[in-house]
């Protein structure tokens, strides 16, 4: 009953594209202006990808943070590191340029060498006052020769914050205001204003100027995926339209193919707009990802096409029977490449459940404008010429057939040996999987600011920034000489981390000031004793809110207060075991009674977002392994069947994780996706050639070898085209300049190629030497759902109107 219905679906749909042609392109083509009106609600992302569930104890303490602090992620740093900077000219060259941002209505301060202050005790008013170290320019040798003095041997407060004393590199640091820094505005200022002057500057001085911070980063970072959609676009419309012209050497044929793909993608970018989702490394993958899954649909309808007229040369039952007996297919291997990338909305991950909806709502659409366009288009062209069915009578590819065919009924023992060794061998391969919490490991390496990034590392011991809250419960708590000895304590075990730059915090203002207090001499940059404690608060509590230089570390209230330090970029094992010592020697340093202290911070937040990915792993595939059996049951109705199908499928899975141990690619964002992604897609061979098969069956009265080498032949050659075609098309990741994306495009290509050779070799060889369990009457029931249907000797019904 279902097959017969299943049968008269196709017929009416069929019926309905061919009758109603012009209709249904006026309504593609309105549908198209529709989205395309959506593209200005596409936003490129300002921020990183945060890829917790909002309600995630660690989002949790890091929006409590913010709540407190504001922004921590505002700071751009300015870095030169060349003797010739300490002369007259130079030095003045520097400092015009810091004070050059100072206008710019985006900045918050900006603190550079000309910025510094020496705190100086006055006596007679019993205050602490400021008075600059370079009052105005510098105009002599002299005079830097003093500042030098003073910077690197007197004035300890500064050190590793705007100069390192040892290498003589000196900083600027810009803070952007915080209510721009995850605003558009933030890249017209760096682009526009920071990168020009920085240009300018290097050119006019002959000095390299370094850059970094947060801000800096993310906004290069985000221009280079921008840069990199319109790259993929075009390397995978040339590179896929190049195979399918060589496969078919049909201009026609071609363009064609080309036009649904390039709706497909205009498609794809209108439900971006649409559902108002940001476009960020993982969905700027996806307009490249519908033109390589787009392309093999097309093969498989024009190839279907050009069957049939050579067969029979009547175009409008050619045309009906490409609906009907590849309609249902398509759809299903559709349904089940949807369905792999569907799995992601089931995380708790925003960015992947974002991933998820347009990738899988834009696969289901190339699907319907694949089968709408296809059929209508070649209504209206003439018959195919001779030179365009040629390819179908390739001598190459028969004997790419005959070589399946011999491996299968000569070397099955072989195939078993060669796919046993690989599973023990790559096993063996992913228990040396490492797992990535780098915030900056997918960037591009060869990018200046990627440079420039290591620089820092180098320098000042990283740029991205860890974070320690301290709550005294209690107002005023932070000031008591206590609680600044126990942060003290943190600040000690910090700098004895060699990953972690120096910390900054209220703790050093304190020691400034007893130095001040002790006229300046570096000898007592210390905390004051419970006796000096009081004095030098009555000066404190005298000066000018001015003097505060830290009123960042400290909230308004007095109850809160900050340790800052930046990590550099390590490996994840290595910033788990420093974060669980930190966290030690915060929990024996304050007792938890009395102070609430968390630990927070992008770098930190990135990569506990890594691990739960990696958690969700095994849930987003065995929900995509689960959802395609099921598939897979309804179609055929066979357990057995389902099982020895899977064994084909998971193989190339585990090939692909074990050259992840061997190669030392790590599961990170964007390496994670690959295992849903190819089991979706690699499961489409496995249902194309089962169904075949089953028809085979069906067709030699249950003879099993002659339908499992007629299935082969039949299906071969129409998976070994999608498999080149999907090979290349996401070949073209590898011109990515974001190691994530490279990654992500080598290992879908060779997971899809090993997914081939499973499916022609590992698979019918299964079924031979299973067959008395599997292919009988009783095993293979009728199907629910007919995927190619019989064939159909009557004329077709259907007028060739127009």
């Amino acid at each position: 009953m279902l097959k017969l219905f299943s049968n008269n679906f196709w017929d009416f749909i069929a019926r309905k594209i061919l009758r109603n042609k012009i209709g249904i392109l006026l309504t593609i083509v309105g549908v198209t202006i529709l989205l395309s009106t959506q593209w200005k609600y596409m936003r490129f992302t300002y921020t990183e990808a945060n890829l917790l569930p909002d309600d995630h104890e660690v989002n949790i303490k890091y929006n409590e943070f913010l709540k407190v602090f504001g922004e921590e992620g505002n700071l751009i740093v300015l870095g030169v590191k060349d003797s010739s900077l300490f002369t007259v000219e130079k030095l003045n060259a520097w400092n015009n340029l810091s004070e050059s941002f100072k206008t710019a209505p985006e900045v918050e301060t900006v603190v550079s060498i000309k910025d510094l202050q020496k705190l100086v005790k006055d006596t007679d008013l019993k205050k602490f006052k400021l008075t600059p170290f370079i009052k105005d320019s510098i105009s002599s040798i002299a005079q830097i020769d003093t500042l030098q003095d003073e910077l690197f041997n007197k004035y300890p407060f500064y050190d590793n914050f705007l100069f390192n004393k040892k290498t003589k590199t000196v900083r600027t640091a810009i803070y952007l205001k915080k209510e721009i820094v995850n605003t558009p505005a933030r890249k017209d200022f760096v682009l526009n204003n920071l990168v020009e002057k920085i240009e300018a500057f290097d050119k006019a001085n002959q000095m390299k100027v370094r850059v970094s911070g947060m801000p800096y980063i993310r906004t290069l970072n985000a221009q280079n995926i921008v840069d990199e959609i319109n790259l993929f676009v075009i390397a995978a419309l040339v590179v896929t339209s190049l195979i399918f012209f060589l496969f078919f050497r049909s201009f026609r044929a071609t363009l064609i193919s080309l036009v649904v793909v390039c709706i497909g993608v205009m498609w794809t970018l209108g439900f971006l707009g649409l559902l108002k989702y940001e476009i960020t490394v993982l969905t700027a993958l996806i307009p490249p990802l519908i033109i390589v899954i787009g392309i093999p649909n097309c093969i498989f309808l024009i190839n279907k096409y050009q069957h049939e007229v050579k067969s029979h040369g009547n175009k409008v039952k050619s045309l009906q029977r490409v609906i009907t007996k590849v309609g249902n297919a398509t759809l299903m291997t559709n349904v089940t490449t949807a369905s792999g990338f569907a799995t992601f909305i089931l995380t708790e991950s925003k960015l992947l459940k974002e991933f998820g909806v347009v990738a899988s709502l834009s696969i289901l659409a190339i699907f319907v404008l694949c089968l709408l366009i296809i059929p209508i288009i070649y209504t209206f062209l003439p018959y195919p010429k001779q030179r365009h069915l040629e390819h179908l009578n390739k001598r190459w590819i028969g004997g790419f057939v005959d070589w399946m065919e011999h491996m299968v009924r000569e070397k099955r023992i072989t195939i078993y040996i060669t796919s046993l060794v690989l599973l023990v061998m790559c096993i063996i391969g992913i228990y040396q999987i490492r797992i990535s919490g780098s915030l900056i490991e997918d960037m591009p390496k060869k990018a200046q600011f990627f440079k420039d990034i290591r620089f820092f590392e180098e320098e000042f011991n990283g740029i991205m920034p860890l974070e320690i809250m301290v709550d005294t419960k209690r107002k005023q708590g932070v000031m008591k000489l206590s609680t600044l000895k126990r942060m003290d304590k943190i600040e000690e075990f910090i700098g004895e981390t060699p990953e972690l730059s120096k910390p900054i915090s209220v703790v050093d203002l304190v020691k400034y000031s007893k130095q001040a207090y002790y006229n300046g001499n570096p000898k007592y940059y210390q905390l004051p004793t419970s006796q000096e404690n009081s004095f030098i608060l009555s000066y404190a509590k005298n000066s000018t809110s001015n003097v505060d230089l830290l009123t960042n570390f400290v909230d308004s209230t007095g109850q809160y207060a900050r340790i800052t330090t930046f990590m550099k970029d390590i490996g994840t094992d290595r910033m788990e075991r420093i974060q669980e010592n930190l966290q030690e020697k915060i929990d024996n340093t304050f007792p938890k009674d009395r102070y609430n202290v968390t630990m927070t911070g992008k770098a930190l937040v990135f990569q506990k977002g890594t691990k739960y990915l990696v958690k969700n792993l095994a849930i987003s595939l065995s929900l995509a392994i689960l959802l395609i059996s099921l598939f897979m049951a309804y179609m055929f109705r066979s357990f057995r069947m389902i099982m020895v199908s899977l064994i084909p499928n998971l193989l190339p899975l585990v090939v692909t994780a074990g050259l992840m141990g061997y190669l030392g690619v790590p599961i990170k964002p964007s390496t994670i996706l690959v295992f849903s992604i190819a089991f979706g897609i690699s499961v489409d061979d496995t249902i194309h050639f089962l169904a075949k098969y089953r028809q085979e069956l069906q067709a030699n009265n249950w003879k099993i070898k002659k339908s499992v080498y007629g299935a082969l032949r039949e299906t071969g050659v129409s998976m070994f085209y999608t498999s080149i075609v999907l090979f290349f098309g996401f070949s073209v990741f590898i011109i990515s300049s974001f190691g994530g994306t490279v990654a992500l495009g080598a290992l879908v290509s060779v997971t899809l190629l090993f997914a081939m050779l499973s499916n022609l070799l590992l698979l019918p060889s299964l079924l031979l030497s299973l067959e008395r369990n599997i292919a009988n009457k009783e095993v293979l029931k009728e199907p629910s759902i007919n995927i190619i249907p019989e064939e159909d000797d009557e004329e077709a019904s259907i007028s060739d109107e127009k």
